[in-house]
């Protein structure tokens, strides 16, 4: 009869025990304690599902609420749930693009990738979040003190373009605003062009001059006329650290640069923002324009001085493969003539070339 309840109770216990006199009472309490464990392991399991299935409620009735919440704006206060719907997107969009930054870093770092070995659209993305970045700071700053959050409200509704980064824009706004700022950088075209002219005059080069000429007359110049003088942008007095400073005061809306800065570090900003350009470019020629869809091909065009809102997207596609066509034949010490190219190349486009 022991030897039988030994049996039995060593079939159910778990571990295997040698067997003593008081065998069947050590067999049996192994027997309670493993049960009393699958006791405590269910009503574990059991209490952890009842949680989850509370949180999986209480996510979903926030999501329901927020849904009526979302209904009774859009019905009752139309242009608030637009200013809404933009800043929840916006952060959406900010959060995403700070996550595909990080990745692109680690990858950076993990694979010692350089920069200008990056493809286009991870180089544009590095570029343009630092850009972002770079306009938020002020806000950021501005709300630290308490209560300075009610200020930093009302600051972001009266200047939306000037402090609010393009995540929050609706795209109406990102049209607008694109036009507004190429408006303002377009106001130093005609400066940027007599100082290239009283460059020529020093310089004595007439194709210079002749250029100049054709942009101020109303005529956009053929790429074969830009080629031709690339020797004088290398060397004073139009290399990028060697022309003078109003002359580099007046490229800086071009890459929309605040020109209140010593001369020094103007020449060395503009000489940064021109090689990141040139390695774009590059980058681009390597992804090919067919792969780059048209919000893309407009935001290339704008980047590159053109005001590609007003132009069809055949327009941009025309330009665009021009600009790559030039400058993908120029060198890094040949970087200021890329930044005036911005100039010359977009003044006069879309009118009709000099046969």
């Amino acid at each position: 009869m022991a030897m039988f309840c030994v049996g039995v109770c060593g079939g159910l216990a778990v571990t295997f025990y040698r067997i003593r006199p008081n065998g069947f009472t050590v067999i049996c309490s192994s027997f309670k304690t493993t049960s009393r464990a699958r006791l405590r392991l269910y009503r574990h399991c059991s209490s952890s599902k009842s949680r989850l299935g509370i949180g999986q409620q209480v996510v979903s009735r926030l999501q329901r609420a927020n849904a009526k919440y979302e209904h009774f704006l859009q019905r009752h206060f139309p242009c608030f749930y637009v200013l809404y719907s933009t800043f929840t997107k916006g952060f959406q969009l900010f959060f995403q693009d700070a996550k595909e930054v990080k990745m692109i870093k680690t990858r950076m770092l993990t694979n010692s990738v350089k920069v200008q070995d990056l493809t286009y659209r991870d180089m544009e993305k590095l570029r343009q979040f630092r850009r972002d970045m770079i306009k938020a700071i002020p806000l950021l700053l501005i709300a630290i003190p308490p209560f300075a959050n009610y200020l930093v409200f009302a600051l972001m509704y009266l200047f939306h373009r000037q402090l609010l980064i393009r995540h929050f824009w609706t795209p109406q706004q990102q049209t607008e605003f694109q036009g507004v700022n190429h408006s303002h950088r377009a106001q130093h075209h005609w400066a940027v062009l007599k100082g290239l002219e009283s460059a020529g005059s020093h310089v004595k080069d007439s194709r210079l001059l002749d250029l100049c000429n054709k942009v101020q007359s109303g005529i956009h110049p053929n790429i074969s006329d830009i080629q031709a003088i690339r020797d004088l942008f290398s060397g004073p007095p139009l290399g990028i650290k060697r022309m003078n400073a109003d002359q580099m005061r007046q490229l800086c809306p071009m890459f929309f640069l605040t020109p209140r800065l010593p001369t020094p570090m103007i020449a060395t900003r503009l000489n940064s923002h021109g090689i990141e350009l040139l390695q774009l470019d590059r980058a681009l020629s390597r992804h090919g324009l067919h792969q780059l869809d048209d919000s893309e091909l407009r935001q290339a065009c704008y980047v590159r001085g053109l005001d590609s809102g007003s132009l069809s997207i055949d327009q941009c596609l025309e330009w665009l493969s021009q600009w790559l066509q030039f400058s993908s034949r120029l060198k890094e010490s040949e970087v200021s003539l890329l930044v005036h190219s911005m100039v010359l190349l977009s003044t006069n486009y879309p009118k009709p070339y000099q046969h």
